[in-house]
């Protein structure tokens, strides 16, 4: 038996020295770049053919033969773009791909161009007129979900020639947004800092979180104070940038006819604003479990004061302890994984064998994860594998969600396939926890110390704290909608009172802290970051419910992942058996949470 040789990789490995079944196969798109080509061309041979559907999409067989051209040009558009894109970010260096990458956008705007009046002319159409075409054509029936998701919005679409004024002042209106980013990431210098032993060090924003992982206090110390005193000083500017863009939202809610901007930031997806109202109430109900993990932290750290830069300090440094090779990673993922039955470990090794993935670091290569679904084909998963536990968790969350793309895939019709991104981390964040457990019964008690702490951090940093985000958030639309500035003082104090409120008693909370609200770059995308909370709280309602062995909950999980975007969000959960709209699935998580807990203090003899 020959051993398997382990391809060498890092930031300054060529890309052609990466073995090829290490890499995806963006050929299984198109076999080479002479048939990519022949693509672009008939993309751009058809592209005239929509226009000739203008003015007519009153007859029902003709808006079906145009919707059907229109799904049929997208796909193609969605196959030019992967190609293109999954080689530039392969490998950024090629300049050959990132020219394919421009033709391939351009493409894509052109198409956006090109279809820009299919949706306004179904939405010109009388009601009446609109839900009897539905009922009467065969053809739109694939599109019943998609034409009434438009029509229950059409309340709130302008006529054409105010739409398009509103599209014009887009650029005017996202200033704010545009100059905090230049702020922060161009203009803003962070101060130089030193650590522990006196020696220098660096603070910014690509390194901030490193830092206060960092068992050195001090240098976590002087990150803190170096990076939150750089935003101090612009807490005016920074200030208004935020009021900028909460008041350009707001112009936009109420031109669109909406009450505020939590309304109509919630209502492309149907969600109603009871929801965001439970989610916060349910977090308030469940904080004191929160407060008794900054207790045991600071009883663990053995700190006479814990402060915002001891929060992130991990309780045991295990997570090396669980190195192994990639295919030993996929091993163990196979096996955490097979309480979700025999058909989704057969698609799940299909993925790992079938050229799905792109696994290792090399020069040029994007940073981070991600996973790519292109209908049709399979999905694409971009890693930059490294042997530790948060790798091979990684893999896991990335194969959820090529997972959810090739069921949606395999069971939609190309306009129903694409799940929303209330729903995008669901399947992802469960296999996570489906890992996480499985780990867990196999780990010594240093290392449950490390898993137990990671699945807490996990959800103090998904669900408690981005549900402070999504409550700060109300409080400055709130103030906008009242037709008030956003104070830099008055902000500070809220952001002070809402992390004595969050984490209790045993957190000290220093004044540096409440320049924190000034580097969400979150709040410049109005009430999104709920949806990291409802994502996470829906995962560990679907762990539970497998892991636990009731009846259909595999079935019903399934079912999720197969439904795609065929109805909205918040029904497609139902029918799985989570129900956002009920404090339950957040109830449930803040519970697991709170005996992951108990766990990790009966292993530290607390």
């Amino acid at each position: 038996m020959t051993e398997k040789i382990i391809p060498a990789h890092g930031s300054s490995v060529p890309r052609a020295d990466i073995p090829a079944d290490c890499k995806w196969r963006v050929n299984d798109i198109y076999v080479n770049e002479q048939e990519w080509q022949t693509a672009c061309d008939e993309l751009k041979n058809k592209l005239p053919l929509l226009s000739e559907f203008k003015g007519l999409l009153c007859d029902a067989k003709v808006m079906a033969t145009a919707l059907i051209m229109q799904d049929g040009l997208a796909q193609l558009v969605e196959k030019i773009y992967a190609y293109a894109r999954l080689q530039q970010d392969a490998d950024n260096t090629d300049q050959h791909l990132q020219a394919l990458a421009g033709e391939a956008e351009a493409l894509a705007a052109a198409f956006s161009n090109a279809n820009s009046f299919i949706e306004p002319e179904i939405l010109a159409l009388d009601k009446d007129l609109l839900a009897n075409m539905l009922a009467s054509e065969p053809a739109l029936a694939n599109y019943k979900h998609y034409v009434e998701n438009l029509v229950r919005l059409s309340n709130h679409v302008l006529p054409a020639e105010m739409e398009e004024l509103l599209a014009q002042s887009r650029l005017a209106t996202g200033t704010a947004a545009t100059t905090f980013r230049a702020l922060v990431s161009a203009d803003m210098q962070f101060p130089e800092i030193t650590d522990g032993a006196g020696n220098k060090a660096t603070v910014s924003e690509g390194n901030y979180l490193l830092n206060m992982t960092s068992p050195d206090r001090e240098l976590r110390k002087n990150s803190f104070q170096g990076l939150m005193g750089s935003y101090h000083k612009y807490r005016n500017t920074l200030a208004a940038t935020l009021t900028g863009s909460c008041r350009s939202a707001n112009f936009r809610a109420t031109a669109h006819k909406y009450p505020d901007t939590l309304t109509a930031s919630l209502a492309e997806d149907n969600i109603p604003t009871s929801l965001y109202d439970g989610l916060l109430q349910t977090v308030h109900d469940n904080l004191a479990p929160l407060h008794e993990y900054m207790q045991l932290k600071k009883e663990v750290l053995d700190y006479d004061e814990l402060h915002p830069y001891d929060i992130y300090v991990p309780l045991s440094n295990a997570g090396d302890s669980f190195a192994c090779e990639f295919d030993e990673a996929c091993e163990k993922i196979v096996a955490a994984l097979e309480p979700l039955g025999e058909k989704y470990i057969a698609t799940l090794k299909k993925g790992f064998s079938e050229g799905w993935i792109d696994i290792y670091e090399n020069k040029g290569k994007r940073s981070g994860a991600y996973s790519w679904g292109v209908y049709g084909v399979h999905p694409f998963v971009l890693l930059n594998y490294q042997k530790r536990y948060n790798s091979i968790s990684t893999i896991a969350h990335e194969m959820g969600h090529a997972l959810h793309s090739y069921f949606s895939s395999s069971a939609q019709t190309y306009i129903n396939a694409d799940y929303t991104i209330f729903c995008a981390e669901v399947a992802s964040t469960t296999n996570e926890i489906l890992l996480l457990e499985h780990t867990l019964q196999h780990a010594d008690d240093q290392q449950k110390i490390y898993l137990l702490n990671q699945f807490l951090e996990a959800v103090r940093t998904t669900v408690y704290r981005q549900v402070q985000f999504a409550e700060f958030e109300k409080f400055i639309h709130s103030e906008i909608s009242a037709g008030r500035t956003l104070q830099a003082e008055k902000l500070e104090n809220y952001w002070l009172d809402s992390n004595k409120r969050y984490y209790g008693e045993a957190l000290t909370v220093d004044e540096e802290l409440a320049s924190e609200w000034s580097r969400i770059p979150h709040f410049y995308t109005p009430f999104y970051v709920y949806k990291y909370a409802t994502g996470y709280s829906a995962a560990t309602a679907f762990a539970a419910s497998i892991l636990k062995g009731e009846e259909g909950a595999v079935e019903k999980y399934l079912g999720f992942l197969h439904a795609g975007g065929s109805d909205y969000s918040l029904n497609i959960l139902k029918n799985a058996g989570v129900d956002l709209n009920t404090p339950q699935p957040v109830t449930v998580t803040l519970q697991k949470f709170a005996e992951k807990l108990a766990e990790l203090k009966k292993l530290l003899g607390k």
